[in-house]
Parts: structure tokens; sequence; C-alpha cells
């Protein structure tokens, strides 16, 4: 079996306790690459960029675009200074919900410095008990493997490629969230959106 046939048999045939999974915010949960986008056009009259022009992570390698502009519309996203709304992915609110209300709570690791905008904002929409949902800041994207080893998480679901080898180094499962700056040749278990990730998930039905 290559490894072609390989990922392929893993993605038909895994099967995912929910318990064993946490989750990344941006970029998986959260659409904020068309949040950066907005604010470039709301705030620096930048209309040119498109969505799929973000073909590497580290912005300023993949964009025309004045490093201190790029720095200053991150800096909103971050602090949550911004005029257009930040939205959720295709699917993932009432993906999560289900997760939730099978195992809870859902552990939600982001490398921003501190949770609190975007803790609030996943709060607010997932029809989830506070206690349903943990949300942990690292700070640094390498910060992620220690929280996912303490909290004893298997898979991570994950749009940095440079982030999911780390994971894979670690013991950890990376799935990766398919973006236009992950293009790069891998070996990772993929998902285009959250119907596909849903569907690794075990989620029985709960007699009633």
């Amino acid at each position: 079996m290559n490894e072609k046939e390989k990922k392929t048999f893993w993605e038909n045939n895994l099967k995912i306790d929910p318990a064993s999974v946490a989750f990344d915010i941006d970029g998986v949960c959260a659409d904020t690459m068309n949040l950066f986008l907005d604010i470039l056009r709301q705030d620096f009259n930048i209309n040119s960029i498109r969505y799929e022009d973000i073909t590497c992570y580290t912005l300023e390698k993949c964009l025309p675009i004045n490093q201190d502009v790029i720095f200053k519309a991150i800096s909103k996203i971050l602090e949550g200074n911004y005029r257009a709304g930040l939205k959720p992915l295709d699917g993932a609110i009432d993906a999560l919900t289900r997760i939730g209300n099978h195992s809870s709570p859902i552990l939600f690791v982001t490398a921003r410095p501190n949770a609190g905008p975007i803790d609030e904002w996943l709060n607010k929409l997932l029809p989830l008990r506070s206690d349903q949902i943990e949300i942990i800041a690292t700070g640094s994207f390498e910060a992620k493997t220690d929280v996912l080893l303490q909290k004893n998480k298997a898979y991570f679901v994950e749009d940095r490629l440079e982030t999911c080898f780390s994971l894979l180094d670690a013991g950890i499962t990376p799935l990766l969230f398919h973006q236009p700056w992950n293009r790069e040749k891998h070996p990772f278990i993929e998902v285009k959106n959250w119907k596909e990730l849903e569907a690794l998930m075990a989620l029985q039905t709960k007699a009633i």
C-alpha cells in the first residue's frame, strides 16, 4: 500500500473519538483571512489581494504589501479592533455544536497571545454552555504541542502546515484543514470542510 493508498484508507475508515480531538481556531473555525482582507480594504484601501493569493502562512512572504500594514491589520484582529465582522467557516458552528453535545468540554488551542476577543466571539456563536468550551491561548505555535499532550489529545485540527509536522513528531495526529496557504506536499489526513471533518468523528446518536 503506497502513501496515497494509505491516506485514502484512513480517510475512509478512521472514526475519531470526539473526546480525543482538539481544534485550532483561526483558519479552522474562524474565517480570519477573509477578515484580514476586509481590514485591508476598509482601513488601508488595499483592494487587490484575493483569498487565493495567501499562499503561505507568513503573509509578508507571499503578499505585495508593506510589512507594517500587515502587522497593523493582524494587530486589529488580535485585539478585536475591527469594523468588519469575523465570520465562522461554513458548517463550523453546527458541527462543533454536535461535537460539544456529544463530548465536552471542546478544547480549542490557539497561538494567539491572549484568548480575550476570540473567546468572546466563540462563546457568543456556539449554543453551548461555557463549561462545554475550553480555550487556551499559547502565544506561540510551538507551545500548542505541550498543551495537547497535557490534555491527552491524540488529534488536532490545524491549518498551519509547519505546526502539523511538529505535532506529528510529538505523537499527535494532525488533521490538516485545507487552505491556500498549506498546499505543499504533506503526509497528513486532510479535510476540505467541516462536513468532511465531522464525517471522521464517531458521533453516535444518543438514545432518548
